[in-house]
């Protein structure tokens, strides 16, 4: 995929009308450095733009009332991924988040219900969050106030709640092969905006020849399908189909109902993709959001300032946060949706690829047109937002209550729409509230804190350290 701060403008026909073209033919950085670029585009040519992706014709949707209607009436024409040649040689079109048609209808319909089966929406699987956030707060107290990163700390403890869910167990802090496996993550995740990992994906039969980080990602991406698939052997070893313990188990059951049919996608390809993306999407984003947060807590004392008060007069220092709690706490609650619009971790959204031939507000979409959501633009509207740049709790509170924005999509919408959402958003509330309650976080003395940010799959923050004081 390409882009570029420098972007030449082109015009393209589809049919009757024009849409407006950044042709990026020069690649300096990922596809997600286009959203810092929209801004200008949108304004001048309007809600809809495309872009030469390489080879890959795409549009971005900008403003709330034409993402509604992709999302809404037009919803089932924008069901598919584009399936990049990279994606496509590590998952084969299997999995939850990058499969199309049957398998992905399937597969999302079975995790769905099993991840329910196995406490969303539950006071266990709360708890479950409760007690992970009790081993975190014990992991920074270690750190005695002292500077440190807190990046793998807290990837640890949030990869740990669906770890509990698909492989039935948490993993230590200390625990050396799976610190290993989230550095392998991050790695890839890291690896896929190189210059050579988007020219695979314009050049695959010529760039599987050349030396450089995208064989990495596959090498690293190999290891954790490894890891995965020697879980699935040892559950393997003492499955009992009548009472399944995690998402594994259950997939295992499914599967023995389909052993005699070829067209199903319930196979053991299927539960090592599936069970991968959710690891990976159940750690990534979260993760990526509550580093935001304390980033956020240490540059903005005063809202730090004004959260602990609340946890103080709601929970106090003795017990831990819960989801009964957030009611209670508009304030803590929309310090949370503000770190969710200005973290803006997946500012394209997930792409979509169109499944027909649409015409959207006038425009022709052909078939298999990459789709993507500004999110940022959204995000960012001044229209929408009283201060769009400014990190500003206020723009969820109404009164001193909490309000819900209608121009809020960090989850996206549709029938593609992020299927942890609830699970996130309770991760994020208690592991937050959690580690606010106990301590106070602060720029190191003498380091100077930025929102500068790493571009990958996600956009995260650049590697920073941070103090925990604990809180008297």
């Amino acid at each position: 995929m390409y882009s570029s701060t420098h972007i030449i403008l082109q015009t393209s026909q589809y049919d009757s009308c024009q849409l407006h073209t950044c042709w990026t033919p020069r690649h300096t950085g990922p596809l997600y450095c286009v959203h810092l670029n929209l801004f200008q585009l949108v304004k001048k040519y309007g809600n809809v733009v495309s872009m030469d992706l390489g080879t890959m014709p795409s549009v971005v949707i900008s403003g709330l009332s034409l993402i509604k209607e992709t999302f809404t009436h037009l919803d089932q024409n924008f069901l598919n991924r584009p399936v990049t040649f990279s994606r496509e040689h590590v998952f084969s079109k299997n999995g939850l988040i990058f499969s199309n048609g049957q398998t992905w209808k399937e597969q999302r319909r079975f995790a769905l219900m099993t991840l329910k089966n196995f406490g969303l929406g539950k006071k266990s699987l709360e708890q479950r969050i409760q007690e992970e956030a009790h081993y975190l707060v014990e992991a920074i107290e270690e750190e005695k106030g002292q500077p440190f990163d807190p990046h793998f700390k807290i990837n640890n403890a949030v990869s740990n709640i669906i770890c509990s869910v698909t492989f039935g167990e948490r993993f230590d802090y200390q625990d050396s092969r799976f610190q290993e496996l989230l550095r392998l993550l991050d790695e890839a995740l890291g690896l896929e905006s190189s210059v050579l990992s988007q020219l695979y994906n314009v050049f695959p039969s010529i760039m599987k020849y050349v030396p450089g980080p995208h064989h990495r990602i596959f090498r690293n991406w190999e290891k954790l399908k490894l890891f995965v698939s020697h879980m699935i052997d040892n559950h393997r070893k003492d499955w009992n189909p009548d009472e399944p313990r995690d998402f594994i188990d259950a997939f295992l059951k499914e599967m023995t109902k389909y052993s005699d049919k070829t067209t199903t996608s319930f196979n053991e390809e299927n539960l090592i993709c599936s069970t991968l993306d959710l690891f990976f999407a159940g750690t990534e984003t979260t993760s990526t959001t509550l580093r935001w947060a304390l980033l956020y807590m240490a540059l903005y004392p005063e809202v730090q300032e004004k959260v602990q008060t609340e946890i103080d007069s709601v929970i106090g220092q003795e017990r831990q946060p819960s989801l009964a709690d957030r009611e209670s706490m508009p304030y803590t609650n929309a310090v949370v949706h503000e770190v969710l619009r200005m973290g803006n971790i997946i500012p394209l959204n997930a792409p979509r690829a169109v499944a027909v031939d649409t015409t959207l507000s006038g425009y022709h979409l052909p078939k298999g047109t990459i789709v993507m959501i500004n999110l940022t633009g959204l995000h960012r509207d001044p229209k929408e937002w009283a201060t769009p740049d400014t990190f500003n709790p206020e723009h969820f509170l109404e009164n001193g209550q909490f309000k819900k924005r209608e121009s809020f999509l960090p989850f996206s919408m549709g029938k593609r729409a992020c299927l942890g959402e609830q699970l996130a958003r309770s991760e994020l509330f208690i592991f937050f509230t959690a580690l606010v309650q106990k301590f106070t976080f602060k720029p190191p003395v003498n380091e100077k804190l930025s929102l500068k940010f790493r571009m990958a799959i996600t956009l995260a923050p650049a590697s920073h350290r941070i103090c925990a004081v604990p809180r008297l």
